[in-house]
């Protein structure tokens, strides 16, 4: 099976570890064990417990315990309609290879995770682009959907990922609805990658869940992005129960279970989302500031502002130097790293995606370092 090359993550694999400042990071700055068992509130307790664990495999699906959990992050799901991955990478890539067959049609936004078209693509199903663009907000074109749906030979399937990496655009529930009807229209299935959702930036309320909204929709989430713990490498699909028996079926050729440890830490985590999510939202709050001010005082850097999540595209196209070339160039003689556009496709030559929920010292100084690049390259050209 041919495959496309993946250019984000053969990008941050190709560089992250060498970085100075990586302010391409997406997950909020990230928990200690330390700290995440601190909020149990019996450090000592939690850790004779992890010790007791015995090291075989774990619940196929998941424990019960957290599958209720991940449940209750939803409106209308019940722990039979939960189940965990490695990663919402994992919950990606398990519900396509469950449901995509070489004669259907899907439908991906684009720039996202790039896993959401390529990999139906190498299935051998027809894919379709449905562009975000600036001038839009980065929000798609509803009668752009129409059309490609139209258009599309046994639509099986609408990919969103809201809120959106890596522009940080946010489809309201007007708009996902909008999308349901479509969908429903054809009885395709809405995969909507979701593991931003619960950093919005301004409304303090959670976005709907696609599978609170449409009864052909699938939910991917994981513990990385908001919740501090990418570490855990856990991540689960929520969706129709008949979709979950699938993808149960099809998992066992991929995964056996998660880790009996990585579960553990996960519903301690859960437990304890409110104060997690306080914290992040702290972060995230402080540091949109800081990169907000920044923006301000660059002449010839532009964006559109994000509403949720944990990265925003900041174009610097008035530099005329490839966007590869730029971000080399900027790990290299500042120690600053950003991820070029162009890793999300050609269309995006001339944009960056920057991640600003890490450490807010790291940010600055990493902003500082793209600073002082840029007047270098005033000079250059």
């Amino acid at each position: 099976m041919r495959i496309e090359q993946f250019g984000v993550e053969e990008w941050m694999n190709a560089y992250e570890m060498t970085a100075k400042y990586n302010i391409a990071e997406t997950c909020v700055e990230s928990l200690t064990v330390e700290e995440l068992l601190s909020l149990s509130g019996n450090i000592e307790g939690s850790l004779d417990e992890i010790c007791s664990i015995k090291l075989t495999y774990g619940e196929i699906p998941g424990s019960a315990e957290l599958r209720r959990y991940i449940a209750s992050l939803y409106g209308r799901m019940n722990e039979e309609q939960i189940l965990v991955t490695q990663g919402g990478i994992g919950a990606n890539f398990l519900t396509q290879f469950s449901l995509i067959e070489p004669q259907d049609s899907v439908i991906s936004v684009y720039p996202t995770y790039q896993q959401l078209y390529s990999v139906p693509k190498a299935f051998g199903a027809q894919v379709y682009l449905w562009q975000l663009r600036p001038e839009n907000g980065f929000l798609p074109d509803v009668e752009e959907l129409k059309a490609m749906a139209k258009s599309a030979k046994n639509l099986k399937m609408i990919c969103l990922n809201n809120p959106n990496n890596p522009t940080g655009a946010l489809m309201d529930e007007k708009f996902i609805k909008e999308v349901i009807e479509i969908a429903d229209s054809f009885g395709a299935y809405v995969l909507c990658d979701e593991v931003y959702r619960g950093l919005e930036h301004e409304t303090g309320n959670i976005t709907p869940s696609i599978v609170d909204l449409y009864e052909r929709g699938i939910s991917t989430g994981s513990m990385s992005k908001v919740f501090s713990l990418a570490g855990l490498r856990l991540g689960w699909i929520a969706g129709p129960i008949e979709v979950i028996r699938e993808c149960f079926l099809h998992r066992d050729y991929t995964t056996i279970s998660c880790g009996r440890i990585d579960d553990y830490l996960a519903v301690v985590a859960l437990k304890n989302r409110d104060r997690i999510l306080e914290r992040n939202r702290k972060i995230i709050q402080e540091n949109l500031a800081i990169l907000t001010s920044w923006i301000e005082k660059e002449d010839h850097v532009s964006w559109v502002p994000p509403k949720a999540g944990t990265t925003a595209f900041l174009n610097f196209g008035e530099y005329d130097i490839p966007s590869r070339d730029f971000c080399r160039r900027l790990l290299n003689e500042t120690g600053a790293f950003l991820v070029p556009g162009s890793a999300f496709g050609p269309e995006f030559e001339g944009w960056a995606r920057i991640g600003f929920a890490c450490d807010s010292e790291v940010l600055r100084k990493g902003l500082d370092c793209i600073s002082a690049f840029l007047r270098k390259l005033e000079g250059e050209y």
